[in-house]
């Protein structure tokens, strides 16, 4: 029976979709983005040399379609990517009203969002009073730090002293539809976080805001350090998603990163979590010993937490190129009716002016019984194209592009 293997390059944008004029980082639209080509570009012109050097190398994925992905989408010419594809390839675009992680992986899971998500005014303070009273009430403190828009790194970087010496968390947001809070993991608790998280959750859930973020970190002055133990706490999907399905057809689901979290454990058999390195050795696992009929879905976060929000253009190259490398043997051990797709969830532009995700549209590739270009497709074909590699059918949104039949989801 055949299986699949659904993996998100969390934030691999690959050039501007047709609506980024209406999504902005700062007053500057996104309409000039694009993740992959300026990062090819950087480094074909000798700007991405920390850590690796000269033009981006990505064989395994550009032999997929990567390159010829990044050129059906925007044009850019993608210096090193120029291989002719040998697996099944194309480009995917959103419809839900956001360039955020649930939107994104919700809609390829086949659930495009069906309402607007609330997001706080970049203002300073930017939280309702009621939502202060309340994460006080919770955490037993006085007060909160923060209270506006903030990179995350930044802002534990500058409150992470007071937020150790008053006990108060740091609460911030971004331009997505989320409320995050940092604590220090030894003084203020990891497990007193995560209650606080959780308990504030239902309150923001209730006017839909997507996420409440725990971020916890360690360290002191000048070396705070965000740890592995963040934990989302989302808004459940409001209908059913590919995890449901397939766990509804009695198959079995594997999660592997953040995907448990972007459900809110819907449809989730066995999660596991981690680092991006610790994450591939578990898809090496799956790959090698998951069931029959069964889904694995994936995301790989640092591209987008570690480098893309960070504009660290070297940083995002060399996981790239890592992230490259560490797949080709997993690629080798998939067997003869299993796929494998490649793609992302939206954009992070390292080179873009801002902090704040792309509106970008995303390369769909993949190995599997099938090969040639699939064309310019909705995010939520990817799902149903899944289910139909497994089987699976439901009435709704999505089309396969493996057979040109509907398959609904």
């Amino acid at each position: 029976m055949a299986r699949a293997f659904l993996v998100v390059m969390d934030s691999l944008g690959i050039g501007a979709a047709p609506d980024a004029g209406a999504y902005f980082n700062g007053d500057l639209p996104d309409t000039g983005a694009n993740t992959l080509g300026h990062i090819a570009a950087a480094c074909a012109a000798g700007q991405a040399e920390e850590g690796r050097s000269g033009p981006l190398r990505l064989p395994h994925l550009d032999a997929l379609g990567l390159g010829a992905a990044l050129r059906l989408a925007s044009g850019a010419r993608g210096e090193g990517l120029d291989a002719d594809p040998e697996g099944l390839w194309g480009v995917a675009e959103e419809v839900s009203r956001g360039k955020d992680t649930p939107s994104g992986h919700w809609e390829l899971a086949g659930l495009p969002v069906p309402f607007d998500w609330e997001y706080f005014p970049k203002t300073k303070p930017c939280f309702p009073d009621d939502v202060v009273a309340e994460v006080k009430r919770l955490a037993g403190v006085e007060g909160i730090l923060g209270n506006e828009h903030a990179s995350g790194t930044e802002i534990i970087a500058r409150l992470g002293e007071a937020h150790q010496r008053t006990g108060w968390p740091i609460c911030y947001t971004s331009i997505d539809s989320v409320f995050q809070i940092a604590a220090h993991e030894e003084t203020f608790g990891l497990e007193r976080l995560l209650k606080l998280c959780e308990g504030l959750a239902p309150m923001l859930h209730a006017r839909r805001v997507g996420r409440v973020i725990a971020r916890p970190f360690v360290g002191g002055p000048g070396d705070y350090r965000r740890t592995v133990n963040r934990h989302d706490y989302a808004l459940a999907p409001p209908g059913p998603t590919l995890l449901d399905l397939v766990q509804g057809a009695g198959r079995q689901t594997y999660t592997i990163g953040k995907i448990r979290d972007i459900f809110a454990g819907r449809g989730v058999g066995h999660a596991v979590t981690g680092a991006d390195a610790d994450l591939m050795g578990h898809l090496a696992e799956h790959v090698a010993g998951a069931e029959e009929g069964s889904l694995t879905f994936a995301n790989f976060v640092e591209f987008d937490s570690l480098y893309g929000h960070r504009r660290d253009v070297s940083g995002y190259a060399r996981h790239l190129e890592w992230f490259d490398a560490a797949l080709g043997p997993i690629l080798k051990g998939l067997r003869p009716d299993d796929l494998m797709i490649l793609t992302a969830d939206h954009g992070n532009d390292p080179t873009w002016p801002g902090t704040d995700h792309t509106r970008e549209r995303v390369p769909v590739v993949a190995k599997g019984p099938y090969s040639g270009q699939i064309g310019i497709r909705a995010f939520a074909d990817v799902g149903a194209s899944v289910a139909a590699h497994l089987g699976i059918g439901f009435d709704g949104p999505g089309q396969s592009f493996l057979t040109g039949n509907d398959v609904g989801l």
